[in-house]
Parts: structure tokens; C-alpha cells; sequence
């Protein structure tokens, strides 16, 4: 039985590709790096700065770039929402003791609590959370999964990793964990082929409990 739901966030929860990659390109074009949108959505649900390093950036070019991107990303959070179902699923999720939700992300600390506990009421529904902060490793490393399941004492044989990218699935089988593939959030769900639980909408997950 499954009993601990661990989410991604960005593209799982919530919609934010389009905050985040067209102000990618144009910062990334703003200091000489062309790289074509196709190719950076590849990128996207990692850290930023493994986003940063992955598209070519220089290391002395990180810091200040990083801040320029989340400055014109920032200036698109109004476009964000909610993915439909989900917040009538989390709360159906909810209503089960036996079940865990718990959120493993590639945000740092301050931008889940900032950005997503602030701005979204879903936020309530997970007892527990894991950062890029918490771990030394981050996707497509097992640590972030593995980090969510020991939150709550779980096991990886009852917990499950939803999220929306190949470096999700690739961390959540690294962890020994189920996968289900957000297929409603994903910008390449060719990627996904192989997960066990493909979800073509989030109340697809109702039916795994």
C-alpha cells in the first residue's frame, strides 16, 4: 500500500515554466549565452544554479546572473496557478490517516516559504518538506526523495515521488521509490515513458489509494 506522497512542486503543483524559462533565455542572451528554448526547458526542475551550470554558464558568471533571472522571473508571478484537480485531490488525500504528503523540491528554503507557502493555500495540506538545503545532492540523486521518505519514518516500498521530469523519475528509482509521472505538467513527457504510474491528471492518483 502506499502510504507516503511525496510532490515536486514546479510543474507538479503548480504552473511556473513560463515564469521561468523565457526569463531564462533572455538573461541567459542579456550575457552572451544563446541557447534555444527548446533545449533549456530540458533544464527545467532542477536548481537554479544547476539550471545556470547546465545551460554553460561560467561559475564566476553564476551569482550575478541567477539574480537577474529570478528578478524578471519575479515580474511573471501573477501568471502562476494551481494545476486543476489538485488542490480537490490534496485535500481528498488528506482525509486518509494512513496517508503522508510531503513535498521534496528543488527550491530553496526561502523560496518554498516565500514563494510557495505564502502565495498558495495548497501549502497547507504537507506536514512535511524537503529544500535544495536539506541535502548535499539534489535530483537526479535519490537524496531529496529519500530525505521526504525518512521525514516521515516511511519506507521507500510504501512512498511514492510525483513530478513532471526525467530527473524526477531518475531520483525516485534511485531511491527505490514508485513513480508517477505528472504527464498533466510535464513540457517532456516522451521522457517519462517508463514510469510506472503514468498520471494524465492529478485525480489519477486517487485511484493508487
Amino acid at each position: 500500500m502506499l502510504k507516503n506522497f511525496i510532490f515536486d512542486i514546479d510543474g507538479t503543483l503548480i504552473d511556473t515554466i513560463e515564469m521561468y524559462m523565457p526569463a531564462l533565455q533572455v538573461t541567459l542572451e542579456k550575457h552572451g549565452y544563446h541557447r534555444d528554448y527548446h533545449d533549456l526547458t530540458k533544464l527545467f526542475g532542477i536548481t537554479a544554479l544547476d539550471a545556470l551550470r547546465g545551460a554553460g554558464v561560467a561559475e564566476a558568471d553564476l551569482q550575478p546572473i541567477f539574480k537577474e533571472w529570478f528578478d524578471l522571473a519575479y515580474q511573471n508571478t501573477a501568471q502562476v496557478k494551481v494545476f486543476p484537480e489538485i488542490e480537490d485531490v490534496l485535500s481528498q488525500l488528506a482525509t486518509h490517516p494512513e496517508i503522508n504528503l510531503v513535498v521534496a523540491t528543488s527550491k530553496t528554503t526561502d523560496e518554498y516559504r516565500n514563494e510557495f507557502a505564502k502565495n498558495f493555500a495548497i501549502a497547507k495540506y504537507f506536514d512535511h518538506y524537503v529544500t535544495a538545503d536539506d541535502t548535499k545532492k539534489h535530483k537526479p540523486d535519490p537524496d531529496p526523495v529519500l530525505a521526504g521518505i525518512a521525514k516521515v519514518n516511511g519506507v521507500a516500498a510504501e512512498s511514492i515521488y510525483i513530478g513532471d521530469t526525467i530527473n524526477d523519475l531518475k531520483a525516485a528509482t534511485a531511491a527505490g521509490a514508485h513513480f508517477g509521472a505528472a504527464l498533466w505538467g510535464s513540457a517532456q513527457p516522451e521522457n517519462l515513458v517508463d514510469a510506472e504510474f503514468s498520471l494524465q491528471t492529478p485525480s489519477d492518483l486517487l485511484k493508487l489509494i
